[in-house]
C-alpha cells in the first residue's frame, strides 16, 4: 500500500475502466433505433443527424462506435469556434458532443453545419434535448436545427437495465442472483451510467468490509446513497 493511502482510497484506486468498444454496448428496444443509425453508416437519411437523450443513455458509446467506423474527429460544443471548423471537418466526418444552448456560438455551429453541407462531411450530433425550441437568434441556424434529424434514446427498460448489471458484474467476477439484480435495477436511476456506478461501489465496498456483495449489502449501501 503507497503512503498515507487508507485501504478505502486503495479499493477505490482499483476501478475498471469504461470500454466504448461495440462489443461493451448494451443494446436494446431503447437504444435500437440509435444503433441502427450508427452500423447503418454511411447509408443515412441526411449527412447530419441528432442523437438525443438523457444522461447515461449511451451517447457517447454511440458516438465512439460511430466515430471509429467513419474516421471522426470528436469535437465538444463548448470549445466550437469559428476558426476551429475547417480543421474539425478534415477527415470528413465529425462527433460534435453535448449540444446545448447554454454558451453556444452561434456563428461557428451555423458556419459548421454551412460548410459540412458544401464539403459533404458526416456530421454526429450529441444532445441531452432536441433543440427545436431554443431561443437561437441567427434565424437560419434555428431553421437548419429544426431540420436535422433526430434519433433518440430513452432510458434503459428493465430487461436492459438488469441485463447491464449482469454484465457489469460478471465483468468484476461478482457473483450475484436474480433477486439482487431485481433489487438494485428498482433502486437505482434508470440509466446504464447509473447501473455502472452502483456496480462499482459495491465490489469497492465488498472488497473493503470483506465481504460477499449480497442483497444486505446493496440495501445498506442503497440506503446510505439516499439517505
Amino acid at each position: 500500500m503507497m503512503p498515507g493511502m487508507s485501504p478505502r482510497q486503495l479499493a477505490f484506486a482499483l476501478d475498471h475502466g469504461v470500454s466504448f468498444a461495440r462489443e461493451d454496448f448494451f443494446a436494446g428496444v431503447s437504444n435500437s433505433a440509435a444503433l441502427s443509425l450508427v452500423e447503418r453508416w454511411p447509408d443515412w437519411p441526411d449527412r447530419v443527424m441528432l442523437l438525443v437523450g438523457p444522461e447515461g443513455a449511451g451517447k457517447s458509446h454511440l458516438a465512439a462506435i460511430w466515430a471509429e467506423l467513419a474516421g471522426a474527429r470528436f469535437l465538444s460544443t463548448r470549445s466550437l469556434a469559428t476558426a476551429d471548423v475547417p480543421t474539425a471537418l478534415s477527415t470528413g466526418a465529425l462527433v460534435l458532443e453535448d449540444l446545448t444552448p447554454d454558451g453556444l456560438d452561434e456563428r461557428a455551429l451555423f458556419h459548421l453545419l454551412n460548410l459540412a453541407r458544401e464539403e459533404r462531411a458526416f456530421v454526429l450530433i450529441t444532445s441531452r434535448a432536441a433543440p427545436a425550441g431554443w431561443p437561437v437568434e441567427i434565424r437560419d441556424l434555428a431553421s437548419r436545427l429544426r431540420a436535422i434529424p433526430v434519433v433518440t434514446l430513452a432510458p434503459p427498460d428493465d430487461e436492459l437495465l438488469r441485463s447491464v448489471i449482469v454484465k457489469l458484474c460478471a465483468d468484476r467476477q461478482l457473483h450475484v442472483d436474480e433477486t439482487l439484480v431485481r433489487y438494485i435495477a428498482t433502486r437505482i436511476e434508470r440509466s446504464i451510467a447509473a447501473a455502472r456506478a452502483t456496480v462499482a461501489r459495491l465490489d469497492n465496498e465488498a472488497l473493503q468490509q470483506k465481504r460477499p456483495v449480497t442483497r444486505a449489502l446493496a440495501a445498506e449501501l442503497l440506503r446510505d446513497e439516499h439517505a
